[in-house]
């Protein structure tokens, strides 16, 4: 699997520009040879955008999807892509993979939601594992802080995720969250992380960077800086077998001495 991956700043409250970026980023990864971009948490619409979630969310299926259907078919290009979904109930922090046919490959709603910022405007997704099948790899979907609770990313590892993909939003002080956490989730589970972040400053609040995939034996294969960049990387099979075959945790767990729950999608 040949993958993109789009750091950009937020254009804020104007939609429009946030899919005529994801379009320009579709096209670069086309021209890449990658079969799948991945872009940042919510980024069809503004992740800090306060009262305007509201105004801008909208169901699974809607013009935003429409739109990046589009993008997707027009490029051959399969997009993760994040925006506020409305349900009857609420509104829900949500990412959406759309294949090369402008179908639903998979989606989540995110589930450990982050400070006020997530809580005033979202509700909790109930879903901890979602998943979906692409070029031959079982992969996951977690967004942001979700990747930092050791628990969520042990539920994918558990049914079989060899890529989780994360869509996120990292701003500083946590740094450490790209450079540590990322890569100690791909090692201890034995999968690839790719992990998608923002750059620049969005009314008022500013994003790290450090996009990233990071393999199983927990080394880079691709690393942004804090600025706006476009990642390429290969996910090679190979790799999983290597590192499974010599990293033995997973198997040498003491499900005597604590509980190892399985969860399942």
């Amino acid at each position: 699997m040949r993958l993109a991956l789009f750091q950009g700043p937020s254009a804020g409250g104007d939609v429009g520009a946030n899919l005529a970026a994801i379009d320009r980023a579709a096209r670069c990864a086309a021209a890449e040879g990658a079969d799948l971009l991945v872009t940042p948490e919510m980024s069809a619409t503004g992740y800090n955008i306060g009262a305007a979630v509201s105004q801008r969310a909208e169901t699974s299926v809607g013009p935003l999807r429409d739109a990046i259907a589009q993008i997707a078919v027009k490029h051959g290009v399969a997009i993760i892509y994040g925006y506020p979904e409305r349900t009857p109930e609420s509104i829900y922090n949500t990412a959406s993979v759309i294949g090369t046919d402008g179908t639903v490959l998979g989606t989540h709603r995110k589930t450990h939601l982050y400070g006020e910022l997530d809580r005033r405007a979202f509700r909790p997704g109930e879903r901890l594992v979602s998943q979906f099948t692409f070029d031959g790899f079982t992969c996951g979907l977690a967004i942001c802080y979700e990747v930092e609770f050791p628990e969520v990313v042990r539920a994918h590892a558990d049914s079989g995720t060899d890529v989780l993909f994360v869509p996120t939003a990292l701003m500083p002080p946590f740094e450490v969250v790209g450079r540590i956490v990322v890569p100690a989730r791909a090692y201890e589970n034995q999968m690839f992380v790719v992990y998608a972040n923002r750059c620049d400053v969005e009314d008022g609040l500013a994003y790290c960077g450090l996009s990233c995939v990071v393999g199983p034996d927990g080394a880079d294969v691709v690393r942004a800086g804090a600025g706006e960049e476009f990642l390429v990387a290969t996910i090679d099979p190979a790799a999983l077998a290597t590192g499974r075959s010599i990293n033995t945790h997973r198997a040498d767990r003491r499900g005597d001495l604590y509980p190892i729950e399985r969860q399942r999608p």
